[in-house]
């Protein structure tokens, strides 16, 4: 078998051939150049301390707005009159608590599982509604996502209106044709890459990120990753259209046209945030971050880190501008649709700085492999990025718009670059940052959790341990205290909190709470004995349609049924006391706080752990840990294949994902006429320090958008489809 390098090879000559005679997309690119607000009197920077902090003004205006009409109008329909929880709804004066929602990572596994357990509680769901749990979903203010899953989830929640999960997923036969998780994400055609359907989604791609490097913008392997991502997750592409430019498939769809989208303007949503890690600027380590380093949130309106080292928010609608000191260099130096959607999703699951170790030439993440094998891969494949490189090729690049601000304790104040990377890379796999700022100040966070932290791929706790020891230290004056849990996985694994629905925090000390409640809903075996479906490695870019159906209905099932102690069936009150966790918080905003109701103390007594009395695993019986595939016929070949072939498609896939950045920056230098002036930050602050790079000319180094040339690329104008709007079938 010739090897996937040299396959590349003869693709390569073919796809150069029909790629420049191909119609494109490229609203994917910024707009640079953009004229910037009168800084006399508009800041693109927002800036706070620890101890006085502040959230963006619109944040603010939806979240408490939304307080105040919709979400009381679902707290009463989820609620009613609050008898069956043993209260007067009444008495609650409308004070109900302010509750989150966190999707952590986790590959396409967490990522069916959050959708899975979002049914499971939302009142638009027949069967939640009946069980109870139907309605939680409508009384969250805020939801935030991060990685893979919990980033994809939300923003395809958004960008396509808001949608029911089934809906979403698997698609309703009209506008929405699902995440067509059958297609892999890589070649979507099949196996063969030569095949004409996959070159045109290639080069569909391609010409996507050469629009943003032709605009002078750099780009890393991050943006293939996130146009790859908008195929499935945004709302433009459907399996008839897949394989043509008849629409941008999510190009041009940016995280700030969110406040646009019908869904949120009529304030049906919870407030999206997304988590991204950073590296810091000076260090290169391909190893998991120290707590330390900064960690982002992506809202609709600002990115920002409520990090006491940073503390400040940046306009995301200006997002890609170099600014020091919070000022442009110029007033035309501005740059608009850098947000585009699936690069925000790309960035906060750019994990490719994990996985490819060039400092040391080892293949990270990937067990099994041979060192000698492992150690040529990235060798070759940092040899080749090495010709064509921009900055850093393993992470997402950003413009630094913080650039000059906290000179004593923001660790890229010197910086003209943020290097974000996945939203896990500090061992924080669920995104409870943003809803543990004091700012916020929550009462009640939901944990949709769908990590794999042991060999079968089922949590153990290990996220929100990480998270508990950072926010008892760094975060300790910004962040409200994590509630009482197991302190190791052994323990969260021996009481058996990790197989079952847990309420942590349920009795405070002091009033107000010194901590919010945790409503824990792990990814857990079916509480009925049956085979699990769920656990999936994550790593795994296929799903059968039918393991997705499965996948979906197994998670649904658990998320509405609770357990029973001792038993293998649904606990029938389980409804109720989620009720009972979500709205207890509201006890303690009344003057004298409420007594608890004695339903809820039953329910408590079964779903609350309590450190002094811990529950044991053996509550659990019957329990079945070992992952059983439901479609032998497929999903079993595909893995034994990857098995027997691992080497050579892994090869082949860091190939492709070389040749892709090859190919960007080789069709670019052909299509070269004349120079133009370039967006002058980029150019600025543009880094080629390697005395080989294909770009050298007149035994000097000169950057690649010296030789940029001016003429553009004749494309044909992609179709836009907002948000909301019918999508092209």
């Amino acid at each position: 078998m010739p090897s996937p390098f040299l396959l590349l090879a003869l693709v390569g000559s073919v796809l150069a051939q029909t790629l420049l005679s191909q119609s494109v997309v490229t609203d994917y690119a910024p707009a640079v150049n953009v004229e910037c607000p009168d800084f006399s009197t508009t800041s693109l920077i927002r800036e706070f301390t620890p101890q006085n902090q502040s959230l963006h003004p619109s944040e603010v205006a939806y979240v408490e707005g939304r307080l105040n009409t919709t979400v009381q109008t679902a707290w009463n329909d989820w609620l009613g009159n609050g008898t069956q929880l043993g209260y007067n709804l009444s008495a609650f004066q409308g004070f109900f608590p302010k509750i989150g929602m966190a999707i952590p990572g986790g590959g396409l596994r967490a990522a069916q599982y959050g959708a899975g357990c979002l049914s499971g509680l939302d009142a638009r769901n027949e069967s939640s509604k009946a069980a109870g749990t139907g309605g939680l979903l409508q009384v969250a203010s805020y939801i935030t996502g991060l990685s893979g899953p919990g980033s994809w989830v939300t923003g395809s929640l958004f960008f396509n209106n808001w949608p029911t999960v089934s809906d979403l997923v698997l698609g309703n036969g009209g506008n929405l044709d699902g995440w067509k998780l059958d297609l892999p994400f890589i070649s979507p055609d099949g196996d063969d890459v030569f095949s004409t359907d996959n070159q045109y989604f290639y080069g569909s791609i391609l010409w996507s990120v050469i629009a943003k490097a032709q605009a002078g913008v750099d780009t890393s392997i991050t943006d293939p990753w996130a146009r790859a991502i908008s195929y499935h997750f945004l709302n433009q592409t459907t399996r008839s259209n897949f394989f043509t430019n008849s629409t941008a498939h999510g190009a041009g769809q940016l995280w700030s046209d969110i406040p646009n989208i019908p869904a949120f303007q009529q304030q049906i949503t919870p407030f999206p945030l997304i988590v991204a890690d950073s590296r810091p600027s000076t260090d290169n380590s391909t190893a998991a971050l120290t707590p330390d380093s900064v960690v982002y949130e992506i809202s609709p309106f600002e990115i920002a880190s409520y990090d006491p080292q940073l503390s400040a928010g940046m306009n995301l609608t200006y997002a890609g501008t170099h600014l020091t000191n919070g000022k442009a260099d110029n007033g035309s130096a501005c740059v608009t649709g850098f947000d585009q959607a699936g690069f925000i999703m790309g960035s906060s699951a750019s994990l490719f700085n994990q996985i490819f170790d060039f400092g040391t030439n080892t293949l990270q993440s990937f067990s099994g492999f041979d060192s000698d094998d492992s150690n040529t891969i990235v060798y070759i494949l940092e040899r080749q990025l090495r010709s064509v490189r921009t900055r850093d090729d393993d992470v997402a690049n950003w413009p630094n718009p913080f650039n000059g601000l906290k000179n004593n304790t923001f660790q890229d104040t010197a910086a003209t670059w943020l290097s974000l990377i996945d939203g896990a890379s500090n061992g924080e796999n669920i995104p409870y940052g943003p809803l543990f700022v004091n700012a916020r100040k929550l009462d009640t966070i939901v944990t949709i959790e769908g990590s794999a932290d042991d060999a079968n791929n089922w949590p153990n706790g290990t996220g929100a341990i990480q998270t508990s020891s950072r926010l008892s230290t760094i975060l300790r004056a910004t962040h409200q205290q994590f509630p009482p849990i197991p302190q190791t996985a052994a323990d969260w694994i021996s009481t058996g909190v990790r197989q079952r629905a847990t309420f942590f925090g349920c009795d405070p000390a002091q009033n107000p709470p010194e901590w919010p409640m945790v409503i824990y809903l792990p990814n857990a075996p079916p509480i009925t004995g049956d085979n699990p479906v769920t656990n999936t490695k994550t790593f795994t870019l296929t799903y059968p349609l039918q393991h997705t159906q499965l996948f979906l209905d197994q998670v649904h099932f658990n998320t509405i049924s609770g357990f029973t102690p001792n038993a293998n069936t649904p606990d029938p009150n389980f409804g109720v006391c989620l009720q009972c966790a979500a709205v207890d918080r509201a006890r303690y905003k009344m003057t004298p706080p409420l007594q608890r109701s004695s339903q809820c103390t039953q329910c408590f007594q079964q779903y609350c752990y309590d450190p002094q009395n811990p529950p044991s695993a053996s509550e659990l019986p019957n329990r079945k840990l070992v992952f059983v595939d439901p479609t032998p016929e497929g999903l079993s070949k595909v893995e034994g294949f990857l098995g027997s072939n691992k080497l050579k498609l892994l090869g082949g896939l860091i190939g492709l994902v070389v040749f892709i950045i090859l190919l960007i920056f080789g069709l670019l230098w052909w299509k070269r006429r004349r120079d133009r002036q370039m967006y002058s930050q980029v150019a600025n602050f543009h880094e080629d320090d390697d005395s080989t790079s294909m770009w050298r000319r007149g035994g000097q180094n000169q950057r690649y958008s010296d030789y940029h040339g001016a003429e553009a690329y004749e494309l044909s104008e992609p179709k836009w489809e907002g948000p909301g709007a019918e999508k092209t079938q």
